[in-house]
């Protein structure tokens, strides 16, 4: 089923604003002769978020920023039941969630790669540029998304987004929450949620959710188990302290190491099943994480604050994985090659970061200001072994259409392999706004980075460093009391760890950032909409070197692209429309030049969607919707080789635009209890995840779940 973005708008306004005409008009000739009392000014628990803190350590409402906002809020989190990151950023404007893999994903807006995450505004870079694992929602309250370029708070990255998670705290009155979940292929959840207030000091937030769940791909099951504790000390009226620690342990047993051929030999497409996976029966790959945060907050007077965090983040993976490479014949399958490998990681984050900010009069105006400091040294050590001796490591695959898995578990002894890279980063920033003029805002900023690199990765030195000053300046202006305009610049700057064919680490990645834009507040505040055109250059990006694009993920090598180029538009609505209809809507449509490969495999067309409407007639009832669409992708293999009938022509992989549709219903039978159903991809799309690589496999089909929740 093909859905353009407008015939998605087109039926969810009908379908759901009939519900709502129809809820008014029973409001209307029940309630005539009833007394009405207006409430103005209440705040919203539903999709609009009003506030973030992660773009610039001002807590300034969104219309206040000069940059693209978004929020997934906790609202639209529970109504879907999205309990992992990757889901929860498929609903985020203009972010593309690219999954290469079962347990390996990485993140693109505006056509650059996401690699700036933080917690509570605090984060570094992905070592990698990507995620491994099964990310758990369940200990975050909300996900801010800041489009663009962040450099004023990470320092170093792409001018693609800032994804900012804000944890669970302990909340002002006494809670526990109770969660069950079943649903297709044996996915059972089990998740309690807790805050006490334990005397006017001390307060504790815990969270602990296990998920087990078996999948549509052959062989592919996963057990995970979080565990969060929040502990909260208001030691005076002016000082707060909090100790916290996450914990995540996610085992993937049948996980797949690269994907499914996307051609057979003489250029056309395969088409294998959705359950196929190239996986061993003995592939695994377990991830442990820990993160430990140490806050302390402290408020000089009104007006100025002092905020210094210390973060620990450990993770440990140990993996035996199985990678399929070769090009297949059509007719019999035949043609691929097993690639059995042993890959563990320790990967240490500590970062320390003391910030005050606060309000100053200069010229008769009350402006704002931020000074901080930060130091963050990141540490990784890897490892690889392999199996040439035995035979096993390097198996004759049968047709991956009657594949099992079964293959002899390879001796992991041979040709051990690795990295030993240690990256520290100093760096001082600050942000001024100053209040111009009545409604007329400027902001500028920068921020000096620092940073120092040694080690050796696969026999290749990894010794650098390098310093720079980014700068960055906005300026806000109030049209009208529910309308503002706002524009922003910044450079770009961000290091680089990928090599080239020669084992020399790229230079780092450069570039400017521009954006203009329109906010507006509607519905009394109710509801934000935003519209934004942005212009992006980046130079020396990192871009496989074609003469290794086959090649497993560690020998690969890269070329760096001068003049990438990205500009476009984004439109953001979110929050309640008509009394009970909650929306989230996300329109991209962008071009990238200077990279015909990346501009081809990344959608330039994508549209968000999320709406709940709550019945008022029947009370307890709501139902939604949540929608993503993307506009078709592409990707060129090489060419036909000598003997078949198209020999030379290109071999382009294409996947065709798609949209995935789910669906919920909830009831809430009283104030402690609740069941809600929902159903994923109603329409069964079948559908490629991602061309971001060379190989690809397929979405999950239609799957079903009900949740049933107690709260007290």
């Amino acid at each position: 089923m093909k859905l353009t973005p407008i015939y998605l708008a087109v039926i969810t306004s009908i379908g759901l604003s009939g519900h709502v005409a129809a809820e008014q008009k029973v409001s209307l000739d029940n309630n005539e002769n009833i007394e009405k009392i207006e409430v103005t000014g209440r705040y919203i628990q539903g999709y609009n978020p009003h506030s973030v803190s992660g773009a610039s350590r001002l807590d300034l409402a969104i219309s206040d920023i000069p940059q693209s906002v978004s929020v997934i809020t906790s609202a639209q989190l529970d109504d879907f039941q999205i309990k992992d990151i990757n889901s929860a950023l498929d609903t985020a404007t203009g972010v593309n969630v690219e999954r290469i893999e079962t347990d390996r994903t990485y993140y693109t807006a505006r056509g650059f790669d996401i690699t700036n995450f933080q917690i509570d505004g605090i984060g570094l870079p992905l070592t990698s540029g990507n995620n491994h694992s099964d990310e758990d929602t369940a200990i975050y309250d909300r996900i801010e998304v800041i489009r663009g370029a962040n450099g004023l708070m990470t320092g170093v990255g792409n001018p693609s987004a800032t994804v900012n998670f804000i944890r669970k705290r302990p909340t002002a009155d006494n809670m526990l929450s109770l969660s069950t979940s079943y649903g297709s292929f044996n996915d059972l959840r089990l998740e309690a949620d807790g805050s006490a207030r334990l005397n006017d000091t001390f307060a504790i937030r815990a969270v602990a959710a296990n998920q087990t769940k078996d999948s549509y791909l052959d062989r592919y099951q996963t057990d995970k188990d979080v565990f969060y504790l929040f502990l909260e000390a208001n030691l005076t009226d002016d000082t707060n302290v909090s100790l916290s620690h996450s914990y995540l342990n996610n085992d993937a047993k049948g996980n797949n190491w690269g994907a499914l051929p996307l051609f057979y030999i003489d250029g056309s497409a395969t088409h294998y099943a959705r359950s196929t996976n190239t996986s061993a029966n003995w592939s695994n790959w377990q991830v442990v994480k820990n993160n430990t945060v140490l806050e302390l907050s402290h408020f000089f007077n009104d007006n100025w604050r002092l905020r210094a965090t210390y973060s620990h983040k450990t993770t440990d993976e140990d993996t035996e994985l199985f990678y399929v490479f070769g090009t297949p014949d059509k007719a019999t399958g035949l043609g691929l090659t097993g690639y059995g490998s042993e890959y563990d990681l320790d990967d240490k984050h500590d970062l320390f970061d003391v910030y005050i900010n606060g309000d100053i009069s200069l010229f008769g105006r009350e402006h704002q200001l931020v000074f901080g400091l930060n130091h963050s040294k990141m540490s990784y050590i890897d490892s690889s072994l392999y199996d040439y001796s035995t035979g096993n490591g390097f198996p004759v695959m049968p047709d991956l259409n009657s594949w099992d898995g079964n293959t002899s578990m390879p001796t992991f002894k041979d040709n051990p392999r690795g990295s030993d890279v240690s990256r520290e980063q100093q760096a001082a920033y600050f942000t001024a706004r100053f209040n111009l003029i009545d409604d007329l805002h400027l902001m500028l900023g920068g921020r000096y980075n620092d940073w120092q690199q040694q080690g050796i990765t696969y026999e290749t030195k990894q010794d650098a460093d390098d310093n720079e000053f980014i700068p960055f300046a906005g300026v806000v202006y109030r049209l009208l009391p529910e309308l503002v305009a706002y524009t922003s610049y910044t450079e770009t700057y961000m290091v680089q760890k990928e090599l080239d064919i020669n084992n020399r680490i790229l230079d780092p990645v450069t570039g400017e950032s521009r954006e203009i834009g329109l906010k507006s507040e509607l519905f009394n505040g109710n509801l934000i909409a935003s519209l934004a055109y942005f212009d992006v250059k980046q130079t020396n990006l990192a871009k496989p070197d074609p003469i290794t694009a086959l090649l497993p993920p560690t020998e690969q090598r890269y070329i760096g692209i001068d003049g990438i180029h990205s500009h476009g538009i984004e439109l953001d609505i979110a929050g309640e429309i008509y009394p009970g209809l909650n929306t989230s809507i996300g329109y991209t449509d962008f071009t990238i030049t200077g990279d015909d490969q990346v501009s081809a495999y990344t959608p330039s067309k994508i549209l968000k969607l999320a709406a709940t409407y709550e019945f008022s007639s029947i009370d307890g009832l709501s139902i939604g919707m949540n929608a993503r669409w993307q506009d078709d992708i592409s990707r060129e293999q090489g060419v036909v080789t000598a003997g078949f009938n198209k020999a030379g022509e290109k071999i382009i992989t294409t996947q065709e635009a798609y949209a995935v549709i789910d669906l919920m219903a909830k009831y809430q039978f009283n104030d402690n209890l609740t069941l809600a159903l929902h159903a994923k991809n109603v329409t069964d799309e079948k559908y490629i995840n991602s061309l971001y690589w060379a190989q690809g496999y397929y979405g999950a089909p239609a799957n079903y779940g009900a949740t049933l929740s107690w709260k007290m």
